[in-house]
This record gives C-alpha cells, structure tokens and sequence, in this order.
C-alpha cells in the first residue's frame, strides 16, 4: 500500500511516520510512505528514512504539478498539513488551510487515490453545551470568532463537497482534541507561546493559586494515539468522520492538579479573553484572543464510534499527555532532523 501523508515533517505527522514505520517493520504490513513538506528533513533520521520526500508548498499554485506527482499511484492520502502561525498574517493562513486543502484533494482525485483521509479537529464544530457528549453529526459551522476554527469548519465544506463529487473514492476526517506529546514541544511553544515566554515554563510547575475561568473545560489526547487513529483508519479503509480523544476531561481541577496550584480562584473569561487579544495585539505573545473562545466553546466530544468501528482506544491518559507536553515546552524537547520540530 503506498500512503502519500502531508506535513509529514511536523508534530502530527512525525508521530504518524513513527507508526507506519513500526507497521511495517514490527506488523508486516505493505507499506511504501511518502512524505510532503515544504522543507526536507534529515532522510538519515528515524523516522524519516525509508521515505520518499517531495518539497514544495500546498497553497501554491506552481507547486500542483508537483503535488500530484508526489500523488502518483497512492492508494491512500494522509493530509496532515496545517499552518497556525503567523496569525497576524490571516491571508497566509488562509491560503494554505483552505486553498492548500483544496489543492491536495485536486491533486489526489487526478492521481486516482482511492481513499482520502484528512485531519479535522474538534474545533471545527459549532459550540456545544460542555454538559453533554457531541457526536460526529453535530454541526461543523465552526466558532467565528477563531481563525483556526473558521478554517477548520471551510475544510469540512471542502470535504464535503468533495465527497460528494467522488463517491467512488472513500473519504474519512478525524477529529482529534488538543494533540500533546513531549516530542512537539518545541514546536507547540512556538506557535502558541512565541520564541522567549517557553523559556519560562517549569519543567515542574507548581503555583500557589490558579486564576482560571470554569469555562475552560476541553479535551486532549496523546499525538501517538492519535497517529495509531488514523494508522487504523488507513489500514481499514474506514470512511466517515471520527472524534478521537483521551479520558479525563480537563477541567479547571484537572488543571490544578496538573499545575500543582494549591487552589483554584474563578476568573472571568471575558477578562482573560480581554488580555490575551490585547497581548496578541500588541505582539507581547503570539496567541490571539480566538484560541479562548475555542477552548471555551468548543465541544466534549463522544468517541464511541471510534472504539466502535477502528477498535482503537488510547494507551494515555489525557492528564499524563498534558503533563508531558508541559514538560516538553519547558525542556525546548523536539526531535533532530525535522526543521518545524528542531528542540530548541
């Protein structure tokens, strides 16, 4: 089976050449892995050896030839790739999240791929009550007021549509939580916290007190979980969409926990939205005021038809992933040989 995956150098996408590398080798499985990035990791590093690269950029126009022979003879496509930074920029992510979508499902229909699999995320659903489980027909309008969603819920009209127009070619989207692992914390600081402010983040945290709004209850999973989701999804040729997230859910408590605080003190969300954005606007951090209003908004969601229908389940908790990834952000842990997760 030959697996075309995009952003195959990223957090996501290093994780799921991790488990496709240990499909083939420890499995048996038939696999020929093709990566797609913009730029070229160490091919001598693990896992990236026994690969076969292409370097170029989905949202560019000049680039669709080359993408669609990166697709050439792929029995499934992997579409990993996704741009959060720099979102004062939102043209540019735009143009890679929702123009780059459609320029690899253009290329994978001409390639003649018979099963499309793209990553979606729990932030593409509409906002839901945190008192009850979602299921995957819930709404995908997105949140309005996040870029990230916004683009999100465009991918899923994209997939639609697509879906729609090819029903010979099976196409399956996971929708994963919050992704955490010690290996992406480079990475994941970067992007949400900038250059300097991971330097600040304890490797052991403790505080005497949190100031956190209720509101701030979401979901989270181990990035190896989910790369085994989407292993399960390829390897089943499964189609439709699937939640994919750990148990607990984190609440503030959880956070607590987590964090060491002594004691958690309510903070109203409007006020922390309120500092965020103006931080953002200021350039004092790099996370705009959108990233408040998903966490607060999005959905819990219920994972039942992943059990169901790919016997998966996760091998960490949701709390033992946030720990990790907490770590990793402090630690500047990454991984050698790919540029997007070089440790810092």
């Amino acid at each position: 089976m030959r697996v075309v995956i995009t952003g195959a150098t990223g957090h996501g996408g290093t994780e799921l050449l991790k488990r496709l590398q240990r499909a083939r080798s420890e499995e048996g499985a038939d696999l020929e892995l093709v990566g797609v990035a913009r730029r070229q990791p160490d091919q001598d590093s693990a896992p990236y050896h026994g690969v076969e690269w292409h370097t170029l950029d989905i949202s560019a126009a000049q680039d669709q030839p080359a993408l669609e022979a990166a697709m050439a003879g792929a029995d499934a496509m992997v579409h990993l790739a996704w741009l959060i930074q720099p979102n004062h920029n939102r043209e540019m992510l735009r143009r890679t999240n929702v123009a780059g979508t459609a320029h690899v499902l253009a290329a994978a229909r001409k390639a003649g791929v018979g099963h499309v699999v793209c990553a979606s995320s729990v932030g593409a659903y509409s906002p839901a009550p945190k008192d009850q489980r979602t299921k995957e027909g819930w709404p995908t309008g997105g949140i309005r007021s996040s870029h990230y969603s916004v683009d999100k819920a465009a991918q899923e009209r994209l997939l639609d549509g697509f879906a729609k127009e090819n029903p010979d070619i099976v196409v399956a989207r996971l929708r994963p939580a919050l992704m955490f692992s010690a290996g992406g914390g480079s990475e994941v600081g970067r992007y949400f916290l900038g250059r300097f402010l991971p330097r600040l983040v304890p490797r052991k945290p403790w505080l005497p007190a949190l100031a956190i709004p209720k509101e701030m209850v979401f979901q989270a999973a181990h990035t190896a979980d989910v790369a085994d989701a989407y292993w399960r999804v390829v390897e089943r040729k499964a189609e439709g969409a699937f939640n994919i997230a750990a148990e607990p859910v984190i609440d503030p408590n959880a956070l607590a926990w987590i964090l060491n605080a002594r004691r958690v003190m309510p903070f109203p969300l409007s006020v922390l939205r309120a500092v965020v954005e103006v931080s953002w606007r200021l350039r004092l951090q790099v996370t705009d005021g959108g990233w408040v209003d998903m966490a607060a908004n999005a959905p819990i969601m219920d994972t039942g038809r992943a059990h169901a229908l790919l016997g998966w389940s996760p091998k960490h908790s949701s709390l033992e992933s946030l720990a990790e990834m907490l770590g990793g952000i402090g630690a500047g842990k990454g991984r050698e040989g790919s540029p997007p997760l070089k440790p810092r």
